[in-house]
């Protein structure tokens, strides 16, 4: 996939853009059918232990699951495809580097919601902005709780802003942007991606609907993210691109 020019000067310009339908047929059964099998694994080890929350999953009404890329060829193939690499060489540059991954679920007629954040607001200190692309694997809707997006006008910020985030009570969500402003809602069909700067403010709604809200968030920097102490990488530094070549996956 060639990305549109105006698509990449509306990322620096305003933080984001939209894909629709970019990833294949298979590309969405595959990372659906992944899901599914996820939760379901960790729905029968929260019944074998009798608990209804698991770290930050919670039985049959939100899941968080992340970095399975390593064990499962199909997320794997997905996060080292084609499309990926043309997306973080438009945006990122000629080296990439895999520096997170998750699958992000709702449940129906839960009122799950996330509040305004910048992805980078959870890492602790400052670094360079990183990408994360926003797979829909599901139609989405302002009903089932899509993502809204702040463009850097909007949040009155410049692309290198990092703010300061404060834990809000009840969730433990962090929150960056107290304003008014609502958002753009990203109603996007199953198999779109919403590409934005990790910088770029952002929310969800709840699942108001009877179905199943499923969406895969995989992130990429330009070079690797490092811990505070540089002991070590902060998450993950597997790189896609490395001057411009696509590098193969690697399976654990």
């Amino acid at each position: 996939m060639n990305i549109p020019q105006e698509q990449i000067q509306q990322f620096h310009e305003q933080g984001y853009f939209i894909l629709e339908r970019a990833m294949t047929g298979a590309q969405l059964e595959g990372l659906r059918a992944e899901c599914q099998r996820y939760v379901d694994k960790f729905e029968r080890e929260m019944e074998a232990k009798g608990v209804t929350s698991q770290g930050i999953n919670h039985y049959k009404t939100r899941y968080f699951i992340s970095n399975r890329g390593n064990e499962s060829p199909i997320i794997t193939d997905f996060l080292f495809s084609t499309l990926m690499a043309e997306i973080t060489r438009a945006t990122l540059g000629e080296n990439s580097y895999r520096f997170n991954e998750q699958y992000v679920v709702k449940a129906a007629e839960k009122g799950t919601k996330f509040a305004w954040h910048q992805d980078s607001g959870y890492i602790g200190h400052y670094h360079r902005p990183y990408l994360s692309c926003w797979c829909a694997l599901d139609d989405m809707s302002v009903e089932n709780g899509t993502i809204y997006v702040l463009s850097y006008a909007d949040a009155g910020m410049t692309p290198d802003d990092l703010f300061d985030h404060v834990v809000e009570a009840g969730t433990n969500d962090k929150v960056g942007y107290h304003g008014s402003n609502p958002g753009t809602p990203c109603i996007i069909p199953a198999g779109s991606i919403a590409v934005f700067s990790s910088r770029t403010f952002h929310r969800s709604g709840p699942n108001t609907t009877d179905k199943m809200r499923r969406s895969y968030l995989a992130q990429y920097s330009a070079e690797p993210i490092m811990k505070k102490d540089g002991s070590g990488p902060w998450a993950q530094a597997v790189p896609l691109l490395v001057n411009g070549e696509r590098v193969a996956p690697v399976y654990k």
